[in-house]
């Protein structure tokens, strides 16, 4: 029989919002309170992290919700204070959850001389005292193999097919997903297999970092309502441009579902004005005011399915179970209702 324990977590400054939900959720999932550690987790006036755990954690399963979000060398920073001080407090494991994995866009040498900073970040987190690192959506799946610990890395399609499928019910026949990018064929493709919708593609040519050349539609996109699906917005100047060269291809409308909402400087504003008659986040990095305020942002939520896998975790089953929206239809009860 696998060996049950009672989780215990304990959050960085990231995201607490998102761990104080997730402790919510584990509690009416266990039918009683489970509240974050008291701890307190703060900068220096010369900005060093220092961390102090108030509660007994000796012996205990931990679970850091920690995204590694901007600023990004903080919140990292956090991270493994954190798992130095568990260390040293005796706890018997420690799980980083890490909604978004940050410097996961630098998975590989693209030129001479550069360097692969998500195998540095891997290595920092193992060596603080991590046992096993709990995320979604890596940006690259060969970021696991970078880690010599566990790694269960979730996906959002499956929530995302449950809110497109209440959201899009009386639509779905005109409905067609769409790749921003070739490298995100696999990400659409698997999203339009669980939806039972065709896919498109949006073939892009960069002339450096950050602009987009020239952009072409792979895919017959007259009259549907086409949805972007993507792992991670940033400025959304290749989103807000994407929607557009598919409206110029005939498209009726244009949504898009992003898991991971960075949203740096001007992406609100753009998002806003452009031609998209919606943007999909999680709240995997915590949505600023800003996000929260625009009329064509929506975010859904992950603490459900992130407070299910930490169960899953610390109970010793499956975590890829998960990983069927059928699944977790009951887990987001009453969000997406029936009929």
């Amino acid at each position: 029989m696998p060996k049950i324990t009672e989780p215990k977590l304990i959050s960085g400054n990231a995201n607490r919002s998102l761990a104080e939900a997730m402790a919510r959720r584990m509690s009416i999932y266990t039918g009683h309170e489970i509240k974050l550690v008291d701890a307190r987790v703060e900068q220096f006036a010369d900005q060093e992290i220092f961390v102090e755990v108030y509660d007994n954690v000796r012996g205990e399963d931990m679970f850091i919700i920690q995204p590694t979000s901007n600023p990004a060398n903080d919140n990292l920073m956090e991270l493994l204070v954190i798992t130095d001080a568990l260390r040293r407090s005796s706890a018997h494991s420690i799980t980083a959850v890490i909604p978004y994995f940050g410097y996961a866009r630098q998975d590989r040498r693209t030129k001479a001389r550069t360097p692969i900073s998500a195998k540095l970040v891997a290595n920092l987190i193992t060596q603080a005292g991590v046992d096993r690192v709990l995320t979604v959506d890596l940006h690259a799946a060969q970021i696991q193999g970078f880690f010599d610990i566990p790694v269960d890395n979730l996906y959002a399609s499956p929530v995302f097919a449950l809110d497109i499928e209440y959201h899009f019910k009386t639509r779905k026949k005109d409905l067609m997903i769409v790749s921003p990018d070739v490298g995100g064929v696999a990400r659409a493709r698997e999203l339009a297999k669980r939806i039972n919708v065709p896919l498109a593609i949006v073939d892009k040519r960069r002339e450096k970092p950050g602009e987009v050349a020239e952009m072409t539609v792979i895919g017959n996109v007259t009259g549907k309502t086409c949805i972007i699906i993507d792992d991670i917005v940033d400025s959304a100047g290749t989103l807000c441009k994407a929607a557009e060269v598919l409206v110029e291809n005939g498209a009726r409308e244009v949504h898009a579902y992003i898991t991971h909402g960075v949203m740096s400087g001007p992406a609100v504003e753009r998002v806003t004005k452009s031609v998209m008659k919606t943007l999909v986040l999680t709240d995997t990095i915590e949505p600023n005011e800003t996000v929260k305020k625009a009329k064509n942002i929506r975010v859904v939520p992950m603490a459900p399915l992130l407070a299910q896998a930490l169960l899953n975790i610390s109970r010793g089953t499956s975590v890829s179970s998960l990983f069927d929206h059928s699944t977790l239809g009951p887990i987001y009860d009453g969000q997406f209702p029936k009929g």
